[in-house]
């Protein structure tokens, strides 16, 4: 990982190997939300869970999973699907392909700052 004043780069290489978590917000120092990435082996299926406050938004990176929910529908995700998911949903993941899947988790919650960028004349 690199690290400077105001930034941090890594890759999920860097963080981890084989399946698990890769803990992002910890590793590059995130304070605004929660986010991890999930790799799963083919066939494997993550317990169920909800929170209490944070909503999540799984974006699917490479792979194809299922997502199930409490209400017992599921939806299958392929690579650069979506699912948002409020805090009191319960979910689950299931890798239903045949290779490795990687999945994107952002959390948080009291809402959306709006656009609040601004441009620069230089090059960074």
């Amino acid at each position: 990982m690199s690290e400077s004043l105001g930034y941090a780069v890594s890759s999920l290489d860097d963080l981890g190997e084989g399946p698990g978590f890769r803990k992002i917000r910890s590793a590059l120092g995130v304070e605004a939300f929660g986010v991890n990435a999930l790799v799963l082996p083919p066939g494997y299926s993550t317990g169920v869970h909800f929170h209490d406050e944070q909503q999540e938004l799984y974006f699917v990176h490479r792979g194809e999973v299922e997502i199930r929910f409490g209400d017992g529908s599921t939806h299958r995700l392929g690579p650069g699907g979506l699912a948002r998911v409020d805090a009191g949903t319960r979910r689950g993941l299931r890798n239903v392909g045949e290779q490795e899947a990687v999945v994107f988790v952002a959390g948080g919650k009291d809402g959306y700052v709006g656009r609040d960028g601004h441009a620069v004349d230089s090059d960074a």
